[in-house]
């Protein structure tokens, strides 16, 4: 017999927030009638400015089944919380669920980009993606790599040798769900490798706060600027330089900021 639900909860604190704030979205955007179209990724409202939804895109779920999959995954992959003992544990978790959600969702437009810039493919430019697997790929491939002898438990009664389970659960979701985002869970792998191999690594305390807080101050100035929600204490002012012939040029503030429908 297993251990009561609210002893797992406690060993797995970071876990259950996640899957407690997924699924309060999901209440969300079902009673508010919320799609794709809304929280979703895509290159094209990328290009636009909308950098918030690389967030609102990593923890929004459209479909229950989605939801309840990733979420049960994610459950089972809690166990890297309680590796403390192998250099993983809360702390570690963490830092790197942040680095998997930033990174993951950049290397997906950085892969929506190739194929629409280079191979000419349009499709790939109103290509909307949203959900947590990006993540959970991520962390069946870092927990592949530092606890090969685990298990993944999917929905309490199936069971893959972790070792396999990136590449299983990417050939599985491909055929069951054609909708699924092939790209989206091969970033979540590739990042993921590159954590556990240490190409991606040194994220401490400092790094995971600084990480962040900068997002937080891009998603919120991206998310004013794309006129998504209007911050009312928010203002951006602009400054005309008169020494420059015609009219003169508007010098914004948000150029110091520009960089450049499947389930995830």
């Amino acid at each position: 017999m297993g251990k009561p639900l609210f002893y797992e909860i406690l060993e797995k604190p970071a876990t259950s927030c996640v899957i407690g704030l997924c699924s309060l979205l999901w209440f969300y955007i079902q009673k508010k009638n919320i799609g794709y179209s809304h929280v979703g990724l895509s290159y094209e409202t990328a290009v636009e400015g909308h950098h918030w939804r690389i967030i609102t895109s990593a923890f929004s779920h459209i479909s229950v089944v989605h939801l309840v999959f990733n979420m049960s995954a994610l459950w089972s992959l809690g166990a890297v919380e309680q590796l403390g003992h192998l250099g993983l544990g809360v702390a570690y978790y963490l830092h790197y669920s942040l680095v998997l959600v930033i990174l993951s969702g950049l290397l997906v437009l950085g892969s929506y980009h190739v194929l629409i810039n280079r191979f000419r493919i349009e499709y790939f430019r109103r290509v909307t993606a949203v959900g947590y697997s990006c993540v959970v790929f991520g962390w069946m491939t870092i927990l592949s790599v530092k606890q090969p002898s685990s298990k993944l438990n999917l929905f309490g009664f199936l069971s893959l040798p972790i070792s396999f389970a990136p590449f299983e659960s990417l050939i599985f979701t491909s055929i069951i769900v054609p909708q699924a985002s092939f790209l989206g869970h091969l970033s979540g792998i590739i990042v993921g490798y590159s954590i556990s191999w240490g190409l991606i690594h040194g994220m401490n305390d400092y790094w995971a706060v600084s990480m962040l807080g900068w997002t937080v101050i891009v998603f919120v100035i991206s998310l004013k600027q794309s006129g998504a929600y209007d911050f009312g204490f928010l203002k951006i002012e602009s400054v005309t330089d008169p020494t420059l012939p015609g009219n003169g040029r508007m010098l914004q503030m948000s150029s110091l900021l520009d960089a450049g429908d499947e389930l995830v």
